[in-house]
């Protein structure tokens, strides 16, 4: 049986999370930036939590942010014309989450859904395009980590329709609890 004093330093030992600076300095998808380019990344950033089955973000919708996933993991998926969502990718730990806030008509091109609880780091895009406006190179240093991410999940988008229409290949389904 555990003492009093053995519960009050458990309670001590508890690991206090990082502060948010530190967070986004640390966060791969951020590498090479600078420090005033962190810091006003930095301003526009929150933690945010998602439970498995979580929708994040949903296709056709207004889009005013993104995360950077620090752990857990996403699907994009896309159900225009489709009976089920077409899972396009899976994505985790160091990964971007969005990039629809950066381009009119920003609005969302996938629905995101966590498959598993999910930690990340939020960011207020719409702040973050004013930003990109006074300092131009905060915003070609988000261009410049951005548009492979998009490549990469437009090409997988169009290579799974592809497969669809091409082979009547049977897609793969996530069912959240």
């Amino acid at each position: 049986m555990k003492t009093e004093t053995e519960i009050q330093a458990k309670k001590r030992r508890k690991i206090e999370p990082e502060p948010m600076a530190t967070r986004v300095e640390l966060h791969p998808f951020l590498a090479g930036m600078n420090r005033t380019q962190l810091a006003l990344l930095t301003d526009c950033a929150i933690a945010a939590h998602f439970k498995k089955g979580e929708t994040i973000l949903r296709e056709g919708e207004l889009a005013n942010r993104f995360y950077l996933i620090e752990s857990g993991k996403v699907v994009l998926e896309s159900s225009d014309d489709f009976e089920q969502p077409v899972i396009v990718e899976t994505i985790g730990h160091g990964d971007l989450l969005g990039w629809s806030w950066m381009f009119p008509p920003y609005v969302w091109n996938f629905t995101a859904r966590a498959v598993e609880p999910t930690e990340a780091i939020f960011f207020y895009g719409t702040i973050l395009r004013e930003y990109s406006e006074r300092d131009p190179s905060l915003g070609y240093q988000l261009f410049k980590r951005m548009a492979p991410v998009m490549l990469r999940r437009l090409q997988a988008a169009r290579k799974k329709m592809l497969a669809m229409d091409a082979h009547g290949e049977k897609l793969e389904l996530v069912i959240a609890d």
